[in-house]
């Protein structure tokens, strides 16, 4: 009898039993408790991209709805143009549409069906690295060059051109901002502003 006793004493502790269930079971429970932990952190803010121009001079304080850091990217989104010897149709189409994809602010967020949109164009990872497309000097630059091949661009409607580029769903999507933009451009160039880049890259 002494001898069965012993096999089970030996069962009990044997590699491969319930102490390893126990591990499992721990192991389990800490993943548990570290994933609630993670998912109630608050998202962390991101890392603003430094820019590679800025607005020196006093803009205008609004013009109709658009204000502040609206305007000066507008007026980054004009040097960029005329930097590329672009028309002044392009450059006001061009502030049309970031009016109508960010709302001339530079986003760091997509939307569901470009996820991995960024910045004043909402470019997707295919037009360029992210640092560029969060730029909004580099960002106008991306936009141009893709606009400078629409061909027939100076005979069809703004709004077209803009949809030849950006290859959103609606083709007349950026209609309501023409308007706008040409409002903007029009009181930035009348303004006492200019634009510097920095050259140190």
């Amino acid at each position: 009898m002494p001898a069965p006793a012993r096999r089970a004493v030996a069962e009990r502790v044997a590699p491969g039993g319930s102490a390893l269930g126990l591990i499992a079971g721990l192991v389990g429970v800490a993943l548990v408790v570290l994933l609630v932990f993670v998912a109630s952190r608050p998202p962390a803010e991101p890392v603003p991209v430094p820019q590679s121009a800025r607005v020196e001079g006093e803009l205008p304080a609004r013009v109709g709805d658009w204000r502040d850091a609206q305007l000066e990217h507008a007026a980054i989104i004009m040097r960029a143009g005329r930097d590329l010897g672009l028309s002044e149709r392009d450059v006001r189409l061009a502030v049309m549409t970031a009016m109508g994809e960010s709302s001339l602010r530079v986003l760091d967020r997509g939307d569901e069906a470009g996820p991995d949109s960024r910045g004043l164009f909402q470019q997707r990872d295919g037009w360029g690295p992210y640092e560029v497309r969060m730029d909004a000097y580099g960002s106008a630059v991306l936009f141009y060059r893709a606009l400078a091949r629409v061909e027939g661009r100076d005979a069809m409607a703004p709004t077209r051109v803009a949809h030849a580029v950006q290859i959103n769903r609606d083709p007349d999507h950026y209609a309501r901002w023409w308007d706008d933009a040409g409002e903007v451009v029009a009181a930035i160039d009348a303004a006492d502003v200019r634009v510097e880049l920095d050259r140190s890259g």
